[in-house]
């Protein structure tokens, strides 16, 4: 007759140590989380004159009416003028973003020579403005 103590153990139960793991992992998670969560920080402050800086640049919008008159803004221009107000505003603001809006009966001519002037002066950052479908 075998008794109990006469019983071979070839392997062993791990279950409970995982068990202990996981909980130990969660307890670290949750500690860890909490820890980041209630520090506080005094930011300094900055000047009005740096975030003015940071600021987004105005968008320049180009006109083209049925006449094919130019306008800047609200400023009515010629070829030659546009180009030289656009090259100074290009040269504060590298990433310099216009919007060309042209009327539906002006001549393809007009709209593509504002966009000629864009291409000398290397502004890549152009909207054509158009209408919603009825």
């Amino acid at each position: 007759m075998a008794s109990a103590d006469d019983k071979s153990y070839d392997d062993i139960n791990v279950t409970p140590m995982v068990d202990l793991y996981l909980v130990l992992l969660l307890i670290f998670i949750v500690m860890t989380a909490a820890g980041v969560k209630g520090m506080k920080v005094e930011l300094p402050r900055s000047s009005d004159k740096s975030t003015k800086n940071l600021s987004v640049p105005k968008i320049q919008a180009i006109t083209v009416d049925s006449e094919g008159k130019i306008q800047l803004n609200t400023t009515p221009v010629t070829l030659e003028e546009l180009e030289s107000k656009l090259s100074v505003l290009k040269t504060t603001t590298p990433d310099l973003p216009v919007i060309v809006r042209g009327d539906t009966a002006v001549q393809y001519r007009g709209v593509m020579s504002v966009l000629d002037v864009l291409g000398r002066l290397g502004i890549d950052k152009i909207g054509l403005a158009t209408q919603k479908p009825k």
